[in-house]
């Protein structure tokens, strides 16, 4: 069976080619365009991952993070930060909330399957 991933991005393009990316690599896709409407789609099944970006409207990457770690159901699954920052506070402040990893934009998608193939195992 394989696994469903949930990618989070206000930006339509950017959703598009993680989608593409993910499905070419065998992946399930969810899709969410800020936090809030993540969090309103995660309730519907089983979710292995979450690829979110961390500047959004309504909800941004970092305190969806820190939702998503408050809800016993998603204490573990591997939560990564696809975003176009790369500031050293940015990323302490993403792991602290609960981020697995970290992937800055623009990415190769050879490179973004790989991350989800070492994180997901």
């Amino acid at each position: 069976m394989s696994k469903t991933i949930m990618t989070v991005d206000d930006s339509n393009s950017v959703r598009q080619m993680v989608s593409f990316t993910l499905k070419q690599a065998g992946y399930n896709v969810i899709e969410a365009v800020d936090g809030r409407d993540a969090l309103a789609k995660i309730n519907g099944g089983p979710i292995h991952m979450v690829l979110t970006d961390l500047n959004m409207p309504n909800m941004d990457g970092i305190e969806l993070i820190r939702q998503l770690r408050a809800n016993a159901g998603f204490k573990f699954i591997p939560i990564v930060m696809l975003t176009t920052e790369s500031q050293d506070t940015k990323k302490q402040e993403g792991k602290s909330a609960g981020a697995t990893g970290w992937i800055v934009k623009p990415f190769k998608p050879e490179q973004l399957v790989a991350v989800i193939k070492k994180v997901l195992g």
